[in-house]
């Protein structure tokens, strides 16, 4: 398994990832060759890790780590029902259990993995059920927000927000499922920033991450045409065409159900 995010949605491209997501190395620091297990975690029947990869500041691994393991659940390369432990992780990645450990915690806390006692954590499993909860949940929250925000908004901050709208279209046509989740939740916490609402944007986003995984929508296909929405949304804010907006953004959440 390369935790780098290798491979897409769709075969031919060459490499795909998340922004800020770089490889997690194989020695984030000097003498850190020995990796012992975590008391309680079994490490046997999991693949070793094969060859060096490039070395990192100390202080970045716990989030590349976390970058890394985020990617993986969002292109399918942590899959539903696994069992990982932090110490062989750790070997994966080249880095001791701990920063992985924590990573896993967070992704705990944020509902991708759940604890296993004496094994490590689960990959959680989740339905079609679930995600179209969130999707409704998403809906709810951000529909009427949107609807104000057309009114209200100057045309000018609608502008400011072309360049994140256009950088989905790239993501999109590139096929990368991690590297579209991460401009496409950009875009979407941009603008509901323009509500002023710090915890509105905190809890939109957090229901966006995750609502990214399990992969079940990954061609380029549907990314492109989930990017063209944006495009037609920021559209239609500018305009102050509330009905259009509603009509969108409904639609935008509908498909992701």
């Amino acid at each position: 398994m390369e935790y780098s995010a290798q491979g897409s949605a769709e075969a031919g491209t060459p490499e795909c990832r998340a922004p800020g997501a770089a490889r997690v190395p194989a020695q984030a620091r000097a003498g850190d060759t020995a990796l012992p297990a975590a008391r309680g975690e079994h490490t046997h029947g999991e693949r070793p890790v094969s060859g060096p990869r490039p070395g990192v500041q100390r202080s970045s691994v716990r989030g590349q780590v976390l970058d890394a393991l985020r990617t993986a659940l969002v292109t399918g390369e942590l899959k539903p029902g696994e069992v990982h432990s932090a110490p062989v992780l750790g070997e994966r990645f080249g880095v001791s259990a701990t920063p992985v450990r924590e990573a896993m915690q967070q992704l705990a806390l944020e509902g991708a993995v759940e604890v296993v006692p004496n094994r490590g954590f689960r990959v959680v499993e989740r339905g079609a059920r679930e995600l179209a909860e969130l999707a409704e949940v998403r809906a709810l929250i951000e529909v009427p927000v949107m609807l104000r925000l057309a009114r209200t908004v100057p045309d000018e901050r609608w502008a400011e927000l072309r360049p994140l709208a256009e950088e989905t279209v790239r993501a999109a046509a590139a096929g990368c499922p991690a590297t579209y989740a991460e401009s496409d939740r950009a875009f979407h916490q941009a603008l509901l920033a323009l509500s002023g609402n710090e915890q509105l944007v905190r809890i939109a986003s957090d229901l966006h991450r995750r609502s990214q995984w399990p992969p079940v929508r990954q061609g380029r296909a549907y990314l492109v045409a989930d990017a063209a929405e944006h495009m037609a949304l920021l559209d239609a804010l500018a305009a102050g065409d509330v009905d259009v907006v509603r009509g969108l953004v409904e639609e935008h959440f509908a498909g992701a159900r």
